[in-house]
């Protein structure tokens, strides 16, 4: 099970020093990969009584071009966002950048997405949040479309493009594709056409069932259900910290391939989420 460290989006502050800081001692830590949050824009609460979720107040940086930043300051992690809205985002324009951040870190982008919940996001971006998971189904296949060729001809719901293509591609003339959230829905989306999945769950029954569920849905799509990964998370403030290795474990023994420890929530600032990190590592061998 590979060991990556989550950005503290909401914490790490804006100094670029500190930004460049915490990945470059999670790379040097052992790490083997580093995941960041996507969000465009905070709702503003003033107007909004009862809100709950992210907000104005809250601090993003935007995802790709901050992976453009880690792949000039690392040379071995993946970087792996968790998850881009895609829906939100013209797909074209996503295939170019992630591509642009694939060739400038030697390959070492992995493409996490999913539909997000945020209406006032949607509403803002132009995009009907009603449409938001068919559109993207179809955006995948748009992406690995322009990835894969040097021109494409596609003529979608959403999606015309006529003899047309980015460049440069991606080394690999792919880039791994893992969904994010836990309907069923998106759990079938992953069996049939994902790389792997980001549970939001404790390593519990609820798990056990939902990637077994995962498995079969692979299976009926004729894919080979061990070559779909599956990245939990592990929050260390939801957590005892005399827990935190036993958790790990049992996400190692319901099959996860990766997990992500978040140090968000901690009472942390910047540089001290660099001390935990570098503390806690040791705990997943």
């Amino acid at each position: 099970m590979r060991i990556g460290a989550v950005l503290p989006q909401l914490e790490i502050g804006h100094d670029p020093a500190v930004v460049r800081d915490w990945a470059q001692a999670a790379e040097a830590a052992g790490y083997s990969h580093l995941l960041a949050y996507d969000h465009v824009l905070g709702a503003g609460v003033d107007t909004r009584p009862g809100w709950r979720g992210y907000t104005s107040d809250d601090s993003f940086h935007e995802v790709l071009v901050l992976f453009g930043y880690f792949a000039a300051l690392t040379t071995t992690v993946e970087l792996v966002t968790n998850v881009v809205i895609l829906p939100q985002r013209q797909t074209a324009l996503v295939a170019k950048q992630a591509a642009e951040v694939d060739v400038l870190s030697g390959g070492r982008l992995r493409l996490g997405v999913g539909i997000g919940w945020n209406e006032v996001e949607y509403h803002a971006l132009g995009v009907p949040f009603s449409e938001r998971g068919a559109r993207l189904t179809e955006q995948v296949e748009v992406l690995r479309k322009l990835w894969a060729d040097d021109l494409i001809t596609y003529d979608g719901k959403w999606h015309q493009i006529d003899n047309a293509g980015i460049r440069p591609l991606p080394p690999r003339r792919s880039i791994p594709i893992w969904f994010g959230g836990g309907a069923d829905a998106v759990i079938k989306r992953t069996g049939r056409i994902g790389d792997g999945w980001f549970p939001q769950l404790a390593p519990n029954d609820e798990a056990r069932a939902k990637i077994d569920q995962l498995k079969r849905y692979a299976e009926q799509a004729g894919r080979d259900p061990e070559a779909v990964g599956v990245e939990a998370r592990l929050t260390l403030s939801a957590v005892p910290e005399h827990e935190w290795a036993a958790y790990a474990a049992a996400w190692r023994e319901l099959g996860a391939t990766h997990l992500g420890i978040n140090t968000m929530g901690m009472g942390l600032s910047g540089a001290e989420h660099i001390a935990v990190l570098e503390r806690v590592r040791p705990l997943f061998d």
